[in-house]
C-alpha cells in the first residue's frame, strides 16, 4: 500500500471513502501480481537463511579443526622435548658417581617417557576427531553447493516475475499514490488495519443485492441509505469491513 502525503485538498468523507474503495481495488490487483509469484519469496529468503547458517557452521568446523591442528602440534613440541630430555639424561647417567643420582636420573627419564606415552593417545584423538571435522565439512560444502544452485534457479524465476510485473506494478504505485492522497491518517490507517486481518486482503468491499459482498450478510435499508450518503464511515457488523455502495 503507498505511504500517506499530506494533502492540500480538502476532501469530503464520500471522496476519502470512494478514494479508499480505489486504493482497495489497486491493492487488489497488486495482490495477485504478487499471487503469481507463489512461495518464491519466502523459498529465497529460507535458501538465503539456509547459506548463511551453513556458512556458520562451515567457519565454526574450520576453527575447530584450526584448534585441533595447533593442539597436535603442541603435543609433538612436547614429544620432541621429552626425547631431547630423555637424551640427556640418559648422558647424564653415564658419567653419575653413585646409584641414587642414577636412580634419580631413572625416574626422570620414566616421567618424560610417560609423558611421551600422554601425548601420543592425544594425537590420536586429535587425528580421528580432526578426521570427523573433515567429513562434516565436506558434506556442509556439498550441502552449500546445492542451496546455492537452488538459490540462484530460485532467484532468476523470480527477478523474472518482477521483470514482467515492473511495469504495471509501478502504474499501480502511481495510482495508489494519487488515492492515498485524499485520504486521511486515521481512514488510511483503519483500512491498513483491517486489511491485515480479513481474508484475500479485502478491507474495503461494496454492497450487493442488499448484502456485504465480503461476508454475504443483509445490510438494513437505512444502513444501506448511510453507505450510498458517505457522510461518515460504516463497517460491516459481521465482518467489520468497510463498505461502499455498489458500483452499479
Amino acid at each position: 500500500m503507498a505511504q500517506k502525503k499530506t494533502a492540500e485538498v480538502d476532501y469530503s468523507m464520500y471522496e476519502k471513502i470512494m478514494a479508499l474503495y480505489e486504493l482497495q481495488k489497486i491493492d487488489s490487483q497488486i495482490d495477485e501480481i504478487n499471487k503469481v509469484k507463489g512461495e518464491l519469496p519466502l523459498e529465497v529468503e529460507d535458501l538465503e537463511d539456509s547459506i548463511e547458517g551453513l556458512n556458520t557452521r562451515l567457519a565454526n568446523l574450520n576453527n575447530e579443526i584450526e584448534e585441533l591442528n595447533s593442539l597436535s602440534r603442541q603435543r609433538n613440541r612436547e614429544i620432541d622435548e621429552a626425547n631431547m630430555l630423555i637424551a640427556k639424561y640418559k648422558e647424564q647417567q653415564e658419567n653419575v658417581r653413585n646409584n641414587r643420582e642414577f636412580q634419580s636420573l631413572d625416574k626422570e627419564i620414566e616421567y618424560q617417557e610417560l609423558e611421551i606415552t600422554l601425548a601420543g593417545k592425544r594425537l590420536k584423538e586429535y587425528a580421528v576427531a580432526l578426521k570427523a571435522k573433515a567429513e562434516l565439512v565436506e558434506a556442509a560444502k556439498a550441502e552449500l553447493e546445492e542451496r546455492k544452485a537452488d538459490l540462484d534457479v530460485k532467484k532468476a524465476e523470480l527477478d523474472g516475475i518482477d521483470a514482467e510485473t515492473a511495469g504495471q506494478v509501478k502504474e499501480l504505485t502511481a495510482q495508489a499514490k494519487l488515492a492515498v492522497g485524499k485520504i486521511d491518517e486515521r481512514l488510511l490507517a483503519a483500512y491498513g488495519r483491517i486489511r491485515s486481518k480479513v481474508r484475500n486482503g479485502l478491507a474495503v468491499v461494496t454492497v450487493k443485492r442488499d448484502a456485504c459482498s465480503g461476508c454475504f450478510n443483509r445490510i438494513p435499508t437505512q444502513r444501506q441509505s448511510d453507505i450510498r450518503l458517505g457522510k461518515k464511515l460504516i463497517v460491516c457488523e459481521y465482518c467489520g469491513r468497510i463498505l461502499v455502495p455498489s458500483e452499479e
